[in-house]
């Protein structure tokens, strides 16, 4: 018999469904990262603080008629930067978009479940129907201007900080932070308000001067002031991700 009339052995065959039941029930394997987890928390931050920011604020007047204008998100859509730069820092920025695209479909989600419930027929014993609407219309406004902003913002703030890891590697870490965040910031910030004036009650030049000056600066002050903890997030993470290793330029 020649080595061309051997029978190759048989190829053990794939466990079927009745296979996998007689040896127990089936489930996929959950892979150890953190990467889930802080999705789960930067996803809805679009969502809920475009609801915060359908009121105006205003604080002052502080110097003669002067007050400082801005949205009732401003509290909590910092927080959206900071988890990003965490994000661009450890997984890289095709990671990070996917979580900035995981944001967008909640929050749109979210307009269309506001949508449908503002169209449904209100019960008879319901009497806020009026108020309802007029939270909802305000949020559709500022959710164009804030998906937007959001967009631009996010992918600028990722894309600036990974490429400026490229050169810098794991060496100044504030440079990357800060850098990132004086660019993102600016562009959402100058987007969002040019869209969404009119919903949160921005009224002439000189109002949205304001909003888009003392915007930027606030959250930017915030990134410089968590900067601390950001930097203990973030070296956490690269020390327990099994994963985090230098990588070929253009793979993050």
């Amino acid at each position: 018999m020649t080595s061309s009339d051997r029978v190759p052995p048989a190829t053990p065959a794939e466990p079927g469904p009745a296979d996998r039941a007689a040896g127990g029930a089936a489930f996929a394997a959950v892979t150890r990262s953190y990467y889930p987890a802080i999705i789960a928390i930067f996803a809805p931050l679009l969502l809920i603080s475009n609801l915060c920011a359908t009121k105006g604020v205003a604080f002052g007047p502080i110097v003669g008629d002067w007050s400082i204008i801005t949205d009732g998100g401003f509290f909590l859509f910092p927080l959206a930067y900071v988890l990003g730069d965490v994000l661009s820092e450890v997984y890289g920025f095709r990671a990070t978009r996917r979580a900035i695209l995981l944001g967008f479909g909640v929050a749109a989600l979210g307009a269309l479940a506001f949508w449908v419930t503002s169209i449904l027929p209100a019960a008879d014993f319901y009497a806020n129907q009026d108020a309802f609407d007029t939270v909802t219309q305000a949020y559709f406004q500022v959710l164009a201007a804030s998906l937007a902003g959001y967009l631009v913002g996010q992918t600028l703030n990722a894309y600036v900080l990974v490429r400026i890891k490229e050169v810098t590697r794991e060496r100044h870490l504030w440079a990357r932070l800060i850098g990132s965040t004086v660019v993102g910031e600016l562009a959402d910030t100058l987007v969002f308000c040019l869209i969404a004036a009119g919903a949160i009650g921005l009224s002439g030049a000189g109002d949205m001067t304001t909003y888009v000056v003392l915007g930027f600066v606030y959250k930017t002050a915030v990134e410089v002031l968590l900067m601390p903890v950001t930097y203990r997030v973030i070296a956490a993470l690269k020390a327990r991700e099994p994963s985090y290793a230098v990588r070929p330029r253009g793979d993050g």
